[in-house]
């Protein structure tokens, strides 16, 4: 389409003119009558107006089709998802957090519509993080050859933000058919645009992209809207390239009900915004142009006003969510592994080491699903797989459609992964991380987002996603490559954390991580990927379930809990003390922390009568804490001595070799706590 005007007040017919006036007056009719909502006490305690931003949202909404698009808005998207097809009913559901709400029933806050099954996606209140994920499911399109294309909406504002610059970069190099769409009404919140950036239109800071193509258009004006979304998704669908969409709006009221923008707005700016009203501009735009008369104008308005009126009622008298529905949806159920229930196996065949069985599960994983995806950084560059070659030979086998590079930005692998596992609930991804644990913080509000997209869409949407990081220490790496992370990250609801020792627990785990719905972190403790110790003959399909521990060596006197690296330190002292005579320990090895395997603690704990809880990580704020919190709390009666910790000192991980190893656990501080504990 070329940049001619389709649309204008005097060639749109007008049924079409009827239709969007319609969708304005209502849009409009809840956005005023939301805040009232909150002061009746009856809900909506968080709302963005979205007054001066009516012919850009319009325009959106009108462009998506529900059918083959994706459309991710934001907070203040209401006419946008009004005029792509949700009702009045389903605006003012969400506003009231209503059980029948169908972005997720009330879980997430406010003003934050979604219709899933449509591919209205619920996003997050992490302004614009949407981004990524709007890459992440063209990406998908892209690759499976499909109609479509992703819209992400946002202000301008939030494009300040890295994970934003990620998005775009990342769609720009991969030529993915992704529309961004700025709505610009020159404030974030009370900080105005001049205090953000530097270019007075903040698309322009992305004019030296490559394959991107940027628009201009005046969001306050519904027929230039509609052009410039029109002609921009007709360039993305021929080109399939991104295109960005910058739309100048006013802001007519405050930020949002908990915002005064009084105290940032002199009264000439607020009669200025007020005076550009773009629902009042079609109003008279219409009439002026004799499109409609003004008693066809009024029996618009009286329809308007009573949708919204039975919307109301609809809303008053729908249902809240259950209290006890908060446990719904946390995370979906795994795959049930029904050769080996207990994750156990008696295979007598060649011991393979844990890189071995990483990078056969994954290939036989690849060819078992096609709809399955690794990437990352430095996975699959000719002939070598990661910087510890797990993933060596992938990419020769499946090609780089599914085994490919990202780009050294965290947070764009993580989102991606979100917004690509969007596309279709039979695709399976994995990733890498990061190369190392302790440099994935920086996907961290990725992470976070995804753990709770699950329970925040009511089970509509499971990104079904595997995360693995080399993880620990040992290496003599120091910072940023031998410290542990799961400390942090195992008290998020809505991820599964499991971190195996040997050989076989690292195929069967990642087989039912990839095989199963829903995230799971597979930590890996790089110091063994290729150790003797920890080589073991591996079944082709050997599948280890979620929250089973497994007894590693038998004893009665003392019980040493652990996983990863320390597992086999526990061993070789269970094993050095049999030999000698010595006290019967038993070594509880937990493989996967969340969810934990409880009973077998508790099993253990009533068995020997002490315990010792023996990780890797810092004992102060370590994963352990739980399990000797669970221990005391659950079996206390059953102790015979107080539950004890080994870990590292509380101080970071040195390079130095000796400041290594006065730092990470080893077996002699294992065995003092041992002796110590024997002799209470």
């Amino acid at each position: 389409m070329s940049k001619n005007k389709t649309y204008s007040i005097k060639n749109t017919d007008k049924e079409t003119l009827a239709k969007w006036f319609k969708l304005m007056l209502i849009g409009r009719a809840i956005d005023d009558k939301a805040p009232n909502y909150l002061k009746q006490a009856i809900g909506w305690s968080y709302h963005a107006p979205y007054a001066g931003h009516d012919g850009i949202q319009l325009a959106i909404g009108q462009v998506f089709d529900r059918e083959y698009d994706h459309l991710f808005p934001y907070y203040r998207d209401m006419l946008t998802t009004l005029s792509a097809g949700l009702s009045a009913e389903e605006l003012i559901l969400n506003g009231i957090s209503k059980d029948a709400d169908v972005a997720g029933g009330g879980r997430h806050m406010s003003n934050h519509f979604a219709k899933p099954e449509w591919n209205i996606h619920n996003v997050s209140s992490c302004t614009g993080n949407h981004t990524l994920h709007a890459v992440g499911v063209a990406r998908a399109i892209k690759k499976y050859k499909v109609p479509g294309i992703a819209i992400s909406s946002q202000g301008e504002s939030s494009v300040s933000e890295g994970y934003v610059y990620e998005a775009i970069n990342g769609a720009s190099n991969e030529k993915l058919p992704v529309i961004f769409v700025f709505q610009d009404n020159g404030y974030g919140i009370s900080v105005p645009k001049a205090d953000q950036t530097a270019n007075r239109k903040v698309a322009n800071n992305f004019s030296g992209f490559k394959n991107l193509k940027i628009y201009h258009c005046n969001g306050k004006d519904v027929f230039d809207s509609m052009n410039t979304m029109e002609e921009a998704k007709a360039y993305v669908t021929e080109h399939e390239h991104p295109v960005i969409v910058q739309a100048n709006c006013v802001r007519i009221h405050s930020h949002s009900n908990s915002d005064r923008h009084d105290l940032y707005r002199d009264d000439y700016e607020l009669n200025y915004v007020h005076a550009y009203d773009p629902l009042a501009k079609f109003r008279r735009l219409v009439l002026r142009y004799k499109r409609f008369t003004e008693a066809e104008i009024e029996q618009l308005e009286a329809e308007a006003r009573e949708i919204v009126k039975a919307a109301h009622k609809v809303g008053l008298n729908a249902p809240a969510p259950a209290p006890e529905s908060i446990h719904d949806f946390v995370i979906p159920e795994p795959y049930v592994s029904e050769k080996y229930p207990e994750g156990l196996h008696n295979f007598e065949g060649e011991p393979k080491k844990l890189i071995e069985g990483l990078n056969e599960t994954l290939k036989a994983e690849f060819r078992h699903n096609p709809d399955t995806y690794i990437w990352g950084q430095d996975v699959a560059n000719k002939d070598k797989g990661g910087i510890f070659n797990v993933t060596k030979g992938m990419q020769q086998e499946f090609g780089k459609e599914r085994v490919f590079n990202g780009p050294i930005a965290e947070d764009f692998i993580m989102g991606t992964a979100n917004g690509m596992s969007r596309f279709n609930d039979k695709l399976r991804i994995v990733v890498e991380g990061a190369e190392f644990a302790d440099y994935f913080w920086p996907a961290m509000e990725q992470f976070v987002e995804t753990t709770h997209e699950y329970w925040r869409t009511k089970g509509q949407f499971s990104p079904n996603i595997t995360v693995r990081l080399a993880s620990g220490g040992y290496i003599g790496g120091g910072l940023y490559h031998s410290q542990n992370i799961e400390g942090s990250l195992t008290p998020l609801p809505g991820v599964r954390v499991v971190y195996p020792s040997y050989a076989d627990d690292a195929a069967g785990l990642l087989r039912t991580s990839m095989r199963s719905r829903g995230m799971t972190l597979f930590l890996e403790p790089k110091a063994l990927y290729n150790a003797p110790k920890v080589a073991t003959p591996v079944p082709d399909d050997f599948e280890v379930p979620f929250g089973k521990a497994r007894i590693r060596h038998e004893g009665t006197d003392l019980s040493l809990i652990t996983y990863g690296n320390t597992t086999h330190m526990c061993v070789e002292l269970a094993e050095k003390f049999a030999k000698d005579g010595g006290a019967s320990l038993e070594v509880l090895d937990l493989r996967s922390l969340s969810p934990l395997d409880t009973d077998a603690i508790l099993a253990t704990v009533k068995k020997t009568g002490k315990a010792i809880v023996v990780h890797e990580d810092k004992i102060f704020g370590g994963f352990g804490g739980e399990v000797v919190s669970q221990i005391n709390e659950l079996a206390f009666e059953y102790l015979d001595g107080p539950v004890r910790r080994v870990g590292s000192t509380f101080t970071p991980v040195g390079f130095n070799r000796i400041l290594e190893a006065a730092t990470l656990p080893n077996v002699k501080r294992i065995e003092d706590a041992v002796l110590d504990l024997l002799n209470y």
